[in-house]
C-alpha cells in the first residue's frame, strides 16, 4: 500500500479551517504520563460510564443529568461502590437520577470489577493508561473490550481521548481520510487486518510528522466530509 504523505491531508484541512492557526484551535488536549497516572481511579470509572450512557442516547441529556449521576453512585469511588450489595445495584432500576437502563447500570458494576484488578495489577488505573504505549492503540482498546463492559468500538476511544491519552478515533470522516489516503478499508473496520493496517499507518503518520496521534485524528477529520470537525 502506497498511504499518502500526510502533509496533503494538513494542507488540505487547513484550507478548510481557515488556515493553520484557525486548525490548531480546533486540536483536543492531551494529558501528559504524570498527569494521567495523577488522575484518581474514581475519574477513569465516572468517564467510562460517561461515554458509555452518552452511546445512542442524547449527549445533551447526559451532560445535564451527570451531577445527579456522581451523586447517586458516590463521586464513582471504587472503595464506595465496592460495598454495594447485589439489591442496591437492582435499586437503581428505580432511581430517577440516572438512565434507568440496567445493562447500563450493570455496566458500571463490572467496570468497577475491571477498575480494581487493574489496580491490582498496576498500583492505580491511571498508571496502567499512562504506560501503554501510544503506538499500539489497537491493543489497548482490545483490553477495554475485553475485561470491561461496554467499551469497545468508539464508546472505549472516546474514553481515552475525553481522559487525555493520546490516540485516534475512528469516526466516518477519519476513515474516509485514511481511503483517500490510499488504504483499502471498510467504511466501518472491525476487523483485525484493517485495525491493525490503519494502527500501523498512523504509526506512518506520526514517524512521519512528529505529531500526535490525536492531533493527527482530528486534523484528519477536518479535512474531508462537512466542513465541521469530530
Amino acid at each position: 500500500m502506497q498511504l499518502q504523505k500526510f502533509q496533503a491531508v494538513h494542507d488540505i484541512a487547513a484550507e478548510r479551517k481557515g488556515g493553520r492557526q484557525q486548525l490548531e484551535k480546533l486540536l483536543p488536549t492531551i494529558e501528559t504520563a504524570q498527569g494521567l497516572k495523577e488522575i484518581s481511579d474514581d475519574r477513569y470509572l465516572s468517564m467510562m460510564t460517561r461515554c458509555i450512557n452518552q452511546a445512542g442516547f442524547s449527549w445533551k441529556v447526559i451532560e445535564q443529568k451527570w451531577p445527579a449521576f456522581e451523586e447517586a453512585f458516590f463521586g464513582f469511588s471504587p472503595d464506595k461502590l465496592r460495598l454495594l450489595s447485589d439489591e442496591q445495584w437492582e435499586a437503581y432500576t428505580k432511581d430517577t437520577r440516572i438512565v434507568r437502563n440496567w445493562q447500563k447500570i450493570k455496566a458500571v458494576k463490572d467496570n468497577l470489577v475491571f477498575v480494581l484488578d487493574i489496580c491490582q495489577e498496576h498500583g492505580s488505573f491511571g498508571e496502567f493508561i499512562a504506560e501503554w504505549p501510544e503506538n499500539d492503540q489497537i491493543g489497548l482498546c482490545q483490553v477495554l473490550k475485553k475485561r470491561g463492559a461496554r467499551l469497545g468500538g468508539y464508546t472505549g476511544a472516546r474514553f481515552l481521548r475525553n481522559m487525555g491519552k493520546d490516540v485516534y478515533i475512528l469516526t466516518p470522516d477519519v476513515v474516509a481520510t485514511l481511503q483517500r489516503a490510499g488504504m483499502e478499508i471498510p467504511d466501518n473496520p472491525t476487523a483485525q487486518r484493517d485495525l491493525k493496517a490503519i494502527q500501523a499507518a498512523f504509526n506512518r503518520w506520526h514517524d512521519e510528522t512528529g505529531l500526535p496521534y490525536a492531533h493527527l485524528s482530528r486534523i484528519a477529520a477536518c479535512s474531508i466530509g462537512d466542513n465541521v470537525y469530530t
